[in-house]
């Protein structure tokens, strides 16, 4: 067969770093939490302990985008990394605030309850990467933050939970801007990580097993003190 002049299939690098941790990134993507959140069966303990602890990636989380901003190469990354930090100060937050009042997540039991191991291992790559102030290491770390999470939020097909604290966190992972913003986030690393794949490859590899750790951890560690304020 002739195949002068066709195009040679390759392998996207995102793609590539993802296959290299499949097997995690399925953990994680099929996690009990997962399903438990999208049938609304997640125990409320088990759902303020997660939501406590993701909480508190905020201002790592933003520093890393902040690192991104200031260590990308154009000025259209540039631009678009701005408006994603504005929406994690903005939509997410106030999604937290909202449901921590209706899980009955006080401030106080917020400030008493100590990091789970996975929670402080996030905070510690999150400062990491962004200290490498390397675009490549970076953008490894918050592929995975994002894309992971849009892909649990797309493979369910059956109807959103009825919960707001349920369906509303299913939301903030599966609409038009966050399908733009993934699709974005990988186009970068896919342009600039094969220049340094020894990096992007360990900060991705890490990123992907705390993962599936902070889902573990919220069924070790509910928050039991936590009470409902909204009858359901």
């Amino acid at each position: 067969m002739n195949t002068k002049g066709s195009p040679l299939l390759t392998t996207r690098f995102t793609e590539e770093l993802r296959n290299q941790n499949l097997r995690t990134w399925e953990a994680a993507v099929g996690h009990q939490f997962v399903k438990e959140l999208f049938d609304g069966s997640i125990d409320d303990t088990v759902m303020a302990g997660y939501l406590t602890q993701d909480y508190r990636f905020l201002d790592a989380f933003l520093a890393l985008i902040g690192a991104a901003v200031a260590s990308a190469d154009t000025l259209e990354a540039r631009l678009t990394l701005a408006r994603f930090a504005g929406e994690v100060a903005g939509d997410e937050n106030t999604y937290f605030q909202h449901s921590f009042d209706t899980l009955g997540v006080t401030e106080e039991l917020r400030r008493e309850t100590p990091n789970t191991a996975a929670t402080t291992g996030f905070q510690a790559l999150f400062r990491e990467a962004a200290d490498t102030r390397e675009y490549a290491a970076i953008l490894s770390v918050l592929v995975v933050a994002e894309w992971l999470y849009l892909d649990w939020a797309t493979r369910v097909s059956h109807p959103r939970p009825t919960d707001p604290v349920h369906a509303d966190w299913i939301t903030l992972h599966d609409y038009p801007g966050f399908h733009e913003l993934v699709a974005f986030l990988r186009a970068e690393l896919d342009r600039v990580g094969p220049q340094d794949r020894d990096t992007a490859g360990d900060f991705f590899g890490r990123a992907v097993d705390l993962e599936l750790a902070f889902f573990d951890a919220a069924y070790a560690h509910p928050l039991t003190e936590a009470g409902r304020e909204v009858v359901r």
